[in-house]
């Protein structure tokens, strides 16, 4: 990547950062709706959940939480991306003398770094609420670059998808889709409580593959299980976003590059 194409990546990233002084509304929403499903989850519905092989709820449900926050966040990458597309902002962008690779580029470093305030964030209300890790803090930084990496995958599956829905009201029917895909993993519940056929597409989910590696690394109940992908989740959390940048990163740079042709 050469200097020039740096410069503009940042001007992207700039640019991104700018409405989000512009839109600190916007922001705090983002910030705040993973806070109140882990909030509801663990004080609402909480009590009437068990972990197999014991252990306190609120340990099992914090670090799932962090899980399905890096894979929803794919719908705000999603919607940023239609919106350029239908202001026609992606096309005046591509016309102008920068790098054609700079759009993509800002795009997901200012999505990083927003996933990273979140995460941040819902770390320390997990540690308000009186979750703890257990291991060392090693194996905290290992749990929070496994975390980083599934939102590294999301996001050019958000920017392929972003693109081929075209429309922000396309955004919503993906929505409608990942909310299912979400609770069809082990964030919430075990799948050892779930019927054999549900279990079994729970714990082959690369949502629950993060789940269950950064829970052993953080030392907290439900890490490992009865099943194969279980007992090496921290290498299919390595193996599943891996596979998702190595099919939909190279087809999002081929979308975005036939645009307005």
């Amino acid at each position: 990547m050469t200097t020039a194409t740096l410069i503009d990546s940042w001007t992207m990233t700039r640019r991104g950062l700018a409405h989000w002084a512009r839109q600190p509304v916007q922001v705090a929403v983002q910030l705040v709706f993973p806070v109140m499903m882990l909030v509801m989850f663990a004080y609402f519905l909480g009590g009437g959940m068990t972990v197999p092989g014991g252990g306190d709820y609120k340990e099992y449900l914090v670090p799932g939480t962090f899980a399905l926050t890096m894979v929803f966040g794919l719908e705000g990458t999603m919607l940023a991306i239609t919106q350029d597309l239908n202001k026609g902002v992606i096309d005046r962008f591509r016309s102008m003398p920068m790098a054609r690779s700079a759009v993509l580029v800002g795009r997901s470093v200012l999505d990083m770094l927003q996933s990273a305030l979140g995460l941040l964030v819902l770390l320390g209300v997990g540690l308000a609420m009186g979750w703890r890790w257990h291991g060392g803090l090693g194996d905290a930084l290992l749990a929070l670059g496994l975390l980083l990496w599934l939102r590294f995958a999301m996001l050019w599956l958000g920017i392929f998808l972003g693109m081929a829905a075209g429309r922000p009201e396309m955004v919503q029917a993906v929505q409608i889709l990942v909310w299912p895909v979400g609770f069809l993993s082990n964030v919430f519940a075990s799948p050892e409580t779930m019927p054999d056929w549900l279990g079994a597409l729970a714990v082959w989910n690369p949502m629950s593959a993060t789940a269950t590696a950064i829970r052993e690394l953080f030392g907290s109940p439900g890490g490992g299980g009865g099943s194969w992908a279980a007992d090496h989740a921290q290498l299919l959390a390595v193996c599943w976003p891996l596979a998702l940048i190595a099919v939909f990163l190279p087809v999002a740079v081929r979308r975005y590059g036939r645009l307005s042709r």
